[in-house]
């Protein structure tokens, strides 16, 4: 057996460590392998971050599951009321992703909240970063069907592991005790773990109506405000914009 030079062992039992090889089956390993052979282990280990990494690069595109791929650029801040002390220059580093800080885009139809939601999830992924994308009703579908298919601690399971979470279009439909509970578990469980951007056309105080229970949606409420902000959307609707310089150019 050629002989291995104590640096080479060295350097593959710190690499097999990092991969949560026990000291007792890399020692086995050293005892028995050839140079050659701990240099070939050591360069595989060495490549199998980056395989993940790229891999689930790959995945978060599909994961996500967002409505297009928006970004800030051209995006018109100036209709949007952020909280003192706060901008967008704050948030399109996604610094809020880093702190599993919550955001409620509020304000009404057409004034981009849903726009900057997804350019907020579109740079996450980008930045090889998880995000999931649902609005609110589909991800009361979502976690109603898991639960009466037996998945839905597997569907909490893969939420929990975004980074960041999109709820659109909070109040648009109503719901039932059951999908209320299902969301208030699923947003709640945001807490403190990964960031929620919620947009709802609702303000705070109707927000027992949305869930049918008071005391759930102050529960939420206070979730939210305490590692959250609050950004108004204000001015004309973009979608009314649209559709009038489209009818002056025809």
């Amino acid at each position: 057996m050629a002989y291995v030079k104590s640096t080479e062992m060295d350097g593959f039992e710190a690499l097999a460590r990092s991969t949560y090889f026990s000291n007792e089956t890399t020692g086995r390993f050293c005892e028995s392998a050839s140079a050659g052979q701990v240099r070939a282990a050591a360069g595989m280990i060495e490549d199998e971050p980056a395989v993940r990494s790229r891999r689930k690069r790959e995945r978060l595109p599909g994961k996500a599951r967002l409505p297009a791929v928006k970004t800030f650029e051209g995006y018109d801040f100036s209709q949007v009321a952020f909280p003192d002390g706060y901008g967008a220059e704050g948030l399109m580093p996604l610094a809020l992703v880093a702190e599993a800080q919550d955001f409620v885009f509020h304000g009404k139809t057409g004034r981009g909240k849903t726009r900057l939601a997804v350019a907020i999830g579109s740079a996450c992924v980008e930045r090889g970063m998880g995000a999931m994308f649902f609005t609110a009703a589909e991800l009361v579908m979502a976690l109603t069907r898991a639960g009466r298919e037996h998945r839905l601690e597997a569907l909490l399971a893969d939420l929990s592991r975004a980074d960041l979470l999109i709820a659109d279009e909070l109040g648009y439909v109503p719901l039932d005790v059951e999908g209320a509970r299902l969301l208030f578990q699923a947003m709640s469980g945001c807490y403190e773990r990964r960031s929620l951007v919620v947009t709802t056309g609702i303000e705070f105080s109707r927000w027992g109506t949305v869930f049918g229970d008071d005391k759930l949606a102050a529960a939420l409420i206070d979730r939210i405000v305490h590692h959250g902000r609050l950004v108004e959307f204000n001015g004309t609707s973009h979608r009314m914009d649209t559709a009038l310089t489209l009818g002056k150019s025809e």
